[in-house]
């Protein structure tokens, strides 16, 4: 490589891969002066000049300006030194052109390879830059293969690293399938840039939510809280800043249209969602959906957030869920220990205080009942209906009958008329 070519190998390369040019001339004067040292002794106080036009290569020594000289390569005396010009004192130093007759071979030599290795620093930290961020987001991948229990998806002008606990559980991933990941890590390393991906991050449902729900990308509808496992069932807390806006209404689409897409893209994971409450009972009753709540009491402390729930006897198995997996996601879900118990285990043991006298623990009933708790609560009514009016009518009997007492003295007033000869005729 010539001085011409390499000042147009570094042109071209500023222009079409963006590397800065200044940053190779100055790694190549680095490497030059490094072989200068190496071969023409590390004593020399030496520096390399390439001129970023022409290509010449110049080797300088700076030399300190001194009384008596004892070390050549370092030292000049002050006679030699004013010779070259007459303002130089004591203590200045001057620098002179030590340029070897044989440099050019091993500045092409040196040039060449510092030019392969900053190239391929400079394409590193660039990519670098280009996914650093990405990182904590989504982007679409494409498998390229596996390596032990990891896959290796391709981002485009890099390839990343899925590892296996990062896999949605049963989930298979073929050749050329593209699948939207969340980017977990992006690490600069002396091979160049490292990414970890992931499928089974809450993040991802997070994001996949912004792409297909405007309300959620523009900040009408916010996401407060997701609790998931992956490839099974997530739950998430929406809420709406616009009261116009039906936050969930939003997130499901027309006929699930928009959720459906995401559920397609988790290959069929459950995504319950619920509408966030500032109400810590309110929101744990939505939170265990599709159970129904007969009430809660939330206790809490310094060191614990507790909720105490009853259910209905029939509830129990729905809310606590398939080996607890609905228990597990609300508690994720609403920040707090949720204990459940069914209505007569709370009655027996006193879990949860059912007095309405108590406002602190008063009984939250849910608005929707099923058809046996309907039936139950349409008996109690007319039960209390009847008594009520059975109550009503021996009051007014009692109201209208003569009271006992009165008649009696009457009766005793009348017996001693008869007996002193008066009669009673009407008149």
């Amino acid at each position: 490589m010539d001085k011409k070519e390499l000042v147009a190998a570094l042109n071209l390369v500023e222009k079409e891969k963006g590397i800065d040019k200044e940053t190779i001339y100055e790694a190549i004067e680095a490497s030059l002066l490094t072989a200068c040292k190496k071969n023409y002794g590390p004593s020399q106080n030496a520096r390399v000049e390439i001129n970023r036009q022409t290509g010449d290569i110049k080797v300088f020594a700076s030399k300190e300006v001194v009384e008596e000289v004892y070390d050549s390569a370092l030292e000049v005396s002050l006679e030699e030194a004013r010779e070259i010009s007459h303002t130089y004192e004591l203590g200045d130093f001057i620098e002179f052109e030590v340029t070897p007759k044989n440099f050019d071979r091993i500045s092409a030599q040196t040039a060449k390879q510092v030019f392969v290795q900053k190239f391929r620093e400079a394409e590193r930290e660039k990519l670098y830059n280009e996914y650093i961020v990405k990182e904590k987001d989504i982007d679409t991948a494409i498998v390229q293969r596996a390596e032990r229990r990891n896959v290796i998806v391709s981002l485009g002008k890099m390839e990343a690293v899925l590892p296996y606990k990062e896999q949605m559980p049963g989930e298979e991933y073929k050749f050329n399938d593209r699948i939207k990941v969340y980017i977990l890590e992006v690490r600069q390393t002396s091979k160049g840039p490292q990414i970890n991906v992931s499928r089974t991050h809450y993040e991802l449902v997070k994001r996949l939510f912004e792409l297909e729900v405007p309300e959620i990308y523009d900040g009408t509808v916010e996401i407060k809280s997701i609790a998931r496992e992956a490839g099974s069932r997530t739950k998430m807390a929406v809420y709406s800043k616009n009261p116009e806006v039906d936050p969930v209404g939003a997130c499901v689409g027309h006929n699930g249209s928009r959720v459906n897409v995401i559920v397609d893209e988790l290959k069929g994971e459950k995504i319950d969602i619920i509408n966030w409450s500032e109400d810590p009972e309110e929101f744990i009753k939505s939170a265990l959906n599709p159970a129904k709540v007969i009430a809660v009491s939330v206790e809490d402390s310094e060191t614990e957030k507790l909720a105490k729930v009853v259910v209905a006897d029939n509830q129990l198995s729905l809310a606590i869920g398939k080996e607890g997996q609905n228990v597990r996601l609300a508690a994720k879900l609403t920040g707090r220990k949720i204990d459940i118990k069914s209505e007569t285990q709370a009655r027996a043991t006193r879990f949860i205080d059912f007095s309405d006298t108590d406002g602190s623990k008063k009984e939250t009933r849910t608005s929707k009942l099923d058809k046996e708790e309907l039936n139950e609560l349409i008996d109690s009514i007319i039960s209390e209906d009847r008594a009520s009016r059975a109550k009503a009518e021996a009051e007014a009997y009692e109201a209208d009958e003569p009271d006992v007492e009165d008649y009696d003295e009457e009766f005793e007033d009348y017996e001693d008329d008869i007996e002193d000869g008066e009669s009673f005729e009407e008149e």
